[in-house]
């Protein structure tokens, strides 16, 4: 069982590491460990009862998710809370393997700050980091010749890779190697499963055979996860407008939109313009129901009829006075 305690030079908050695990390494400031595994975060925090965690890394969002739910943005107010005791010490286990989502392979940060914050707010905050390297358990094996058999060494190939969208991370026999555009080198001859996913798109793996001395290339497109938007309104007949380009007529069923938040425009002549945020779910269709209000009321509608009856008023009056006379 490995313990690290790292501190940074604000030094109000203190972060200590346990892996609660035997198979665990630390290497040059980085904790390496397995997917999967559970690692405890525990450590001391003099700025008030709460921390919250945030996570960064490889295909997550930049500003970084919750460490319990990668689908919770931290920009969003989704790190992760966790109470301090009176003493000053929280605690919290961090299961790789249940984060309501997929971990790729590769090097993680997590953020701990005394107050809720993101990567692009830290300015604000007192924070300290940790560097958890995650891979995936593999198993190796190899065959020696037998007596009196040599070989000569075997010239070794690569693997050009490219995708759309960039920034795709790449795998090589579950091995994380970096993010596209990339060229893998230095590869035996063989066959290699290769893995290339990112953050809101369908994974994709496939067998890559690399022949001695040459360049094997991989070229993918992948597929971006998305749901749909319901949206109703009252009256009827509103124009929509999602994340500012024109998305239909109300009612309307706005199809392959990519998961995350987004921006609903509702617009109808007479009403009052309605921005709406929406956060939509991979393979699930998101309601919204509308309810239109009118945009002139009796300052703009009862203007003309008030200007005429004040009109009728005065004039009865000045009739009046003409009679006196």
């Amino acid at each position: 069982m490995q313990k690290i305690v790292r501190t940074t030079a604000r030094g109000a908050v203190v972060l200590i590491v346990v892996l609660a695990l035997f198979s665990g390494a630390v290497a040059a400031g980085v904790t390496q460990t397995y997917m999967g595994d559970i690692v405890t975060l525990s450590g001391y925090s003099y700025a008030g009862d709460t921390v919250w965690l945030f996570l960064t890394g490889p295909n997550l969002p930049q500003n970084g998710v919750a460490l319990d739910n990668i689908n919770r943005l931290a920009d969003q107010g989704g790190a992760t809370r966790v109470d301090v005791d009176a003493d000053g010490h929280w605690t919290y286990e961090w299961n790789t393997g249940s984060v309501g989502g997929k971990l790729d392979a590769g090097s993680y940060t997590v953020w701990v700050a005394d107050r809720p914050a993101d990567r692009s707010h830290l300015s604000t905050v007192d924070y300290n980091t940790i560097t958890v390297g995650l891979s995936v358990p593999s198993l190796t094996a190899g065959t020696s010749g037998g007596s009196g058999q040599t070989s000569g060494p075997l010239q070794a190939g690569s693997i050009d890779f490219n995708a759309i969208p960039d920034g795709t991370s790449v795998s090589v026999n579950n091995v994380y190697k970096g993010m596209t555009p990339l060229t893998v080198s230095d590869l035996d001859p063989g066959t290699y499963t290769i893995t290339l996913s990112h953050f809101g798109y369908t994974a994709l793996s496939l067998p890559v055979t690399v022949q001695a001395g040459s360049v094997s290339e991989v070229n993918a497109t992948l597929v971006a996860l998305t749901g749909s938007l319901f949206v109703n309104t009252t009256p009827a007949g509103a124009r929509l407008t999602l994340d500012g380009l024109t998305a239909g007529i109300s009612p309307a069923t706005l199809s392959d939109i990519t998961r995350g938040s987004h921006l609903l425009n509702v617009t109808k002549e007479g009403f009052v313009t309605q921005n709406i945020p929406v956060q939509i779910t991979t393979n699930q269709t998101t309601t919204v129901n509308v309810v239109l209000l009118p945009s002139g009321g009796i300052g703009a509608a009862g203007f003309l009829p008030l200007t005429v009856a004040a009109g009728i008023l005065v004039a009865l009056l000045f009739a009046r006075k003409r009679l006196r006379k």
